[in-house]
Order: C-alpha cells, then structure tokens, then sequence
C-alpha cells in the first residue's frame, strides 16, 4: 500500500511540473519586432500605459529587436497575423500600441510597457 501511495504522489508531482511547464511556455511566446521608421536621430519611446502622455519606461533606436507580447490595442494580436506579408501586418497595427516585454533598467527585472505601432515593423 505505501509503495501506491509513493508512486501515485511522485505521479501527480509529476504531473503538476508537466502542466506548469506547459503554462509556462506558452506564457513567454513572444513575436519579434524591431523599432522602424523613427525619425534619424530620435528614438521610440516605451510607455508604462498605452498613450502618449503614459509614463516613459525606456527608449530604443532603430533596429532594436523587441519582444513582442503579441497584444495590441483594438484586439489585434500579433501572434494570429505572423502569416500575413510584413506590410500587412505593419498595417494591422500602425495606429495601435502594442505591448513589448522589456528590461529598462537592464537589470534582470523584465516589464511590460507599450509601444506606437506606426514606429515597429516585423523581425
């Protein structure tokens, strides 16, 4: 009897290991975009909140690869349009912001912030 005991807690820890690995991985899918078109010189700026008047979190120059969580305002998510041409998919969220994954203050602790469409382009 001890030995079924044994076994089936070592299963169900098992288990719960598998489904929170499972959990896991899906939560950190991310889409890679990069920063495009800012003006020469400028940078796009990362705000706590989705509007221009959000707190600044961090700023990037072009060609920054971002990580992208795949939300973005209006329901477009970037993750259901990867298979559109990159046009259409810049298209899709020109005039939204979207939400990146980020270390602004490069020092292990990730947040999200948001981004202007209009300024990101497909990695």
């Amino acid at each position: 009897m001890l030995k079924f005991i044994t076994g089936t807690a070592a299963a169900l820890g098992v288990a719960s290991i598998i489904t929170m690995s499972a959990g896991q991985a899906q939560a950190t899918t991310f889409a890679a975009w990069e920063v495009a078109n800012v003006p020469f010189g400028d940078t796009l700026n990362v705000r706590k909140y989705p509007a221009s008047t959000s707190q600044k979190q961090a700023a990037y120059p072009n060609g920054t690869v971002l990580q992208m969580t795949g939300k973005c305002t209006g329901g477009v998510n970037l993750l259901d349009i990867t298979t559109q041409p990159a046009w259409k998919q810049e298209n899709a969220v020109r005039y939204r912001w979207c939400q990146i994954w980020h270390d602004p203050a490069q020092n292990g602790n990730f947040v999200t912030g948001w981004v202007y469409g209009k300024y990101i382009s497909p990695y």
